[in-house]
């Protein structure tokens, strides 16, 4: 290789799923190899063994022979012994049949020239009394199987046979059976091959043709966009199960999210279940997540046609819904102190004039008149209170209240004296339940529009009550009051604040449910239950 050349640019890499199917062929030909091999040698031990049978079978049935026991005991060369042993290779076509006397002289002999020599191998076994099966050796007449058996007279061992089969022969049947053996490991092969090139094509089409490294890289790009981004993000699949999710998507919603759950199962908005339920796209959907508000949007996912599944993204717009309502309060206070302006002006001009005419005594009247108008302030609540929190909420309610031409009255047994321990918590529930009842009373038959809230404490549990003067719930509107979106405003972006409210009380062990819908002579009255939610002490 040249100095500075890239070793790809001559060797450049080969493909993951070619080197899967190189592998698998690999595989498959290494172990249909060594079955061939294994099968092979048992044909042949298999073999050896019954030619070694069969050699012995004969060897005894000669040595059991009348003729041959009596030649062999009076070791007669030749003869009838070599008439018999001649006979019997011939009909069995075996390569030889020797017969020896007990010294291991061969007495009959397929070479009449080697009658009178000793064996070529060794008979010392058979003298003995002993069976010889299957062994080959290697003797004048070639390398063969023989088995070799006694001759007995009595107890007396006088002489042995030795019955050859040719290996050529044996050499034969193991080829023929081994081709046998082939054919069928040529078609496992090619069988296996075939496996191999079709799990490589699906493998291709299931990773659409990535390389490892290609999906790695995904992998790593995919948690980096998940967890760098400032959005919950939530994929479930076809089945509405969870398939991927980002912290922050647990986080907004306020619980854990398990690979494989399904959606119905999770503790989630009724708002969100509805919108993955229905299929349609969702955009800039609200839902409140414990004390969040948050804007949701889905989409479904397909691919040829085919439903693969859903993603929804969440952003939270809690501090978003903070910002507007205090900006909306900022424009009543320079709305408010606007008219005061003008209002001040007008009177201002009155007054210069009066005075300008030499009207003294009118002039002074009329000071008083605007004196005695000015104090008519809304009055901030007494000792029943005690939390700084509280008052300075109820004081803003009852300016609020003050400035629409409407009344909000303390309840005359409203008793708290001990401090919040969450202002947060109890702005969400007494404030919603406030601004929904001035809204109510505004609209509400009767006049003066009022609202009365009752505050009690007892031990660390704060019980609130808001009755307004209004036309009382709608009876549609009664089962469902708390779901999200659910509203009497028309304006869109409402239906919330009670949702809110609930979700903050539920998070201290509490609970808000409407106590009267009202609509006689009353209007509808709300109560909550917070508890945990005042310190023990009382506020010094």
């Amino acid at each position: 290789m040249f100095p500075g050349m890239p070793k790809l640019a001559l060797f450049p890499r080969m493909r993951f799923t070619r080197q899967v199917l190189l592998l698998q062929i690999g595989v498959v030909v290494l172990v249909v190899g060594l079955g061939v091999a294994l099968v092979a040698w048992l044909l042949r031990t298999t073999l050896t063994e019954q030619y070694g049978e069969r050699a012995l079978a004969i060897a005894k049935s000669v040595a059991a022979d009348p003729v041959v026991i009596a030649g062999a005991a009076a070791r007669q060369q030749g003869g009838p012994l070599q008439t018999r042993a001649q006979a019997v290779t011939k009909a069995n076509e075996v390569l030889f049949v020797v017969i020896t006397d007990d010294q291991g002289i061969r007495l009959a002999h397929p070479d009449p020239g080697s009658i009178g020599d000793r064996v070529s191998t060794s008979a010392k076994e058979a003298l003995s009394g002993q069976d010889v099966v299957s062994a080959v050796q290697e003797g004048t007449l070639g390398l063969s199987v023989r088995s070799k058996t006694p001759i007995e007279q009595g107890d007396r061992v006088v002489g042995e046979v030795s019955v050859g089969f040719t290996v050529t022969e044996l050499t034969g049947d193991v080829n023929r059976l081994i081709e046998l053996t082939s054919l069928f490991a040529g078609g496992a092969l090619l069988l296996g091959a075939g496996a191999s090139a079709l799990l490589n094509r699906r493998l291709r089409r299931v990773t659409h043709g990535l390389e490892p490294q290609e999906l790695t890289e995904l992998l790593y790009e995919r948690e980096a966009v998940l967890h760098g981004i400032g959005e919950g993000v939530l994929a479930l699949d076809a089945q509405q199960r969870v398939t991927v999710r980002n912290d922050e998507a647990e986080r907004l919603l306020g619980t854990a999210l398990p690979v494989g759950t399904p959606l119905a199962e999770l503790d989630l908005s009724p708002r969100l279940q509805m919108a993955v339920a229905e299929g349609v796209p969702v955009d800039n959907l609200l839902a409140v997540a414990g004390n969040r508000v948050l804007v949701i949007n889905s989409r479904a996912v397909r691919r040829e046609e085919r439903p693969l599944g859903t993603v929804l993204t969440f952003r939270d717009r809690t501090d978003l819904d903070t910002l507007t309502r205090e900006l909306d309060g900022i424009r009543s206070l320079s709305d408010g102190l606007r008219a005061q302006r003008h209002e001040f002006a007008n009177r201002l001009h009155t007054l210069s004039g009066l005075l300008q005419l030499g009207h003294h005594a009118e002039a002074e009247e009329y000071l008083q008149t605007l004196t005695e108008t000015t104090g008519a302030r809304a009055e901030p609540p007494g000792d029943q209170i005690a939390d700084p929190y509280l008052r300075a909420l109820l004081a803003a309610k009852s300016e609020q209240a003050q400035e629409k031409g409407m009344e909000l009255r303390l309840a005359d047994d409203s008793w708290v004296p001990a401090a919040v321990t969450d202002p947060v918590a109890a702005g969400t529930v007494i404030g919603n339940l406030v601004d929904n009842a001035l809204h109510a009373a505004r609209l509400g038959p009767r006049r003066p529009a009022a609202v009365e809230i009752g505050l009690l404490a007892d031990g660390d549990t704060l019980h609130v009550s808001v009755v307004d003067s209004g036309p009382g719930v709608p009876e549609p509107l009664r089962e469902k009051l708390f779901d999200e979106g659910v509203s009497t405003k028309l304006a869109p972006g409402h239906g919330l604040g009670l949702a809110l409210a609930r979700q903050a009380a539920r998070a201290h062990d509490g609970e808000v449910w409407l106590a009267d819908p009202g609509g006689g002579a009353s209007g509808a009255l709300f109560v909550a239950k917070l508890p945990g939610l005042l310190s023990t002490l009382e506020v010094p």
